[in-house]
């Protein structure tokens, strides 16, 4: 039987007032939760907030511990032999496209056979391996600690910036760096200025280049151009990048072209388009799974000194999936089930197709949304989304998410008969 530890646990904020998960409550959910409104939770379609008593919010937590500890006792040779077919399957098409450059008219099959390669590495090994989701074969191609993949992002900036900052403090402004990458205005509360009118511009820009973006993503570029950055901290992380980007660059924009000889040139663009569908891709799916309509935000007050019940019940209402097919799921490094990578980010995402069913079910008898669509409904929202945060709140509509309002534990404990 397998035993994992969590990489991640709730955060550990200064001790504010917090009461509402919500940020924008509306005038009903401002009102206190009564003794008599005490019923458990409400309908997800409901347009009135969902109230949760704390004894219901700590109920929702354990059935997640619960359905976390099952799928832990059940790991084993079937996840073994999964992770293994896909390395295997994400080796052949790499092979199979760095041999087909040699075949001129074989060029589009080669881009696409090294493109679907690279998303392979980066989303259903790279990305799932750092989570710390194989550690328990105690295997060393597949430890978090040392593994690497094929992107110009140093594994072990990643693993401070994604591993742990976005998913400890995920959705919370001015914490979760991913809300906007530190160029991009992705929720209202994010004060405008004109220089957001360029919204879509940068976010296509990032989408073409995403792995470079994540690359400079612990530079904290904005706190660069402020001025506000110690600058001998961002020559230790650019030393990274030197290390890490260089020979990812030269393996690709040098050396397996020059491997080909007189087709250099057109090696050189089949990897130069490998590289940007994997972009496009990474970008698209990962956009997809905190941003659509419905996703929600919150401020640092809110979640301070949050149980872990808690912290899940944010994981949740700040995460989205994406509806598809298992061919679809694998090439997302079933990061479609965003929602049950963030409440389980350890697990391996192989489960999480097995897993989605029991979350909504959990999720719908709390009354909670559920939020999950078809990938051309989420990634459409999610750009809209872009371009109503462009101009000013005053011209624009933005579609509020369901209310969530929650009795906070810290609440309880200063008011017992609450």
């Amino acid at each position: 039987m397998a035993v994992l530890t969590l990489p991640v646990s709730a955060p550990t904020l200064p001790s504010l007032p917090g009461k509402e998960l919500r940020r924008r409550v509306t005038k009903v959910a401002t009102t206190p939760i009564s003794k008599a409104s005490k019923a458990l939770g409400g309908s997800s379609n409901s347009k009135e907030p969902v109230h949760l008593t704390h004894e219901q919010v700590e109920e929702f937590g354990r059935e997640l511990e619960e359905l976390r500890a099952r799928i832990v006792a059940d790991l084993g040779d079937k996840d073994r032999d999964y992770i293994y077919k896909i390395i295997k399957a994400q080796r052949a098409l790499e092979v199979a496209g760095r041999g087909l450059m040699y075949v001129l008219p074989a060029w589009p099959l080669a881009v696409t056979s090294l493109g679907l390669a690279k998303i392979l590495d980066n989303m259903e090994i790279g990305h799932n391996v750092m989570h710390g989701q194989y550690d328990w074969m105690k295997e060393k191609g597949l430890n978090s600690r040392v593994f690497e993949w094929d992107n110009v992002c140093p594994a072990d900036q990643w693993r401070h910036s994604h591993n742990y900052m976005h998913h400890t403090f995920t959705n919370i402004l001015d914490m979760d760096r991913d809300i906007g990458y530190g160029i991009l205005r992705m929720d209202k509360d994010q004060k405008w200025h004109p220089y957001y009118l360029g919204n879509p511009l940068y976010a296509f820009a990032l989408m073409m280049a995403f792995e470079w973006g994540v690359m400079l993503h612990d530079m904290h570029a904005e706190e660069v151009v402020q001025g506000k950055r110690d600058m001998n901290e961002v020559k230790e992380l650019a030393k990274g990048w030197v290390r890490k980007a260089g020979p990812q660059a030269l393996k690709d924009y040098v050396m397996f072209p020059a491997l080909t000889g007189p087709l250099f040139p057109t090696t050189l663009a089949g990897n130069f388009a490998a590289n940007l569908i994997r972009n496009v891709w990474a970008y698209s799916i990962i956009f997809c799974g905190h941003f659509p309509t419905g996703v929600q935000v919150f401020t640092k007050e809110e979640t301070a000194n949050e149980t872990r019940a808690e912290w899940y019940l944010r994981q949740m209402l700040g995460s989205a999936n994406i509806t598809g097919g298992k061919l679809f799921h694998i090439m997302s490094g079933n990061l479609s089930h965003q929602i049950e990578h963030h409440l389980f980010p350890d697990i391996p995402a192989f489960r999480y197709p097995e897993m989605a069913p029991e979350v909504e079910r959990i999720a719908t008898k709390y009354g909670l949304p559920y939020n999950k669509g078809p990938f051309f409904k989420q990634i459409g929202s999610v750009w809209g989304k872009i371009f109503k945060l462009a101009v000013p709140d005053a011209l624009v509509k933005m579609d509020e998410p369901a209310g969530v309002i929650i009795e906070r534990a810290a609440d309880v404990e200063k008011d017992p008969a609450a």
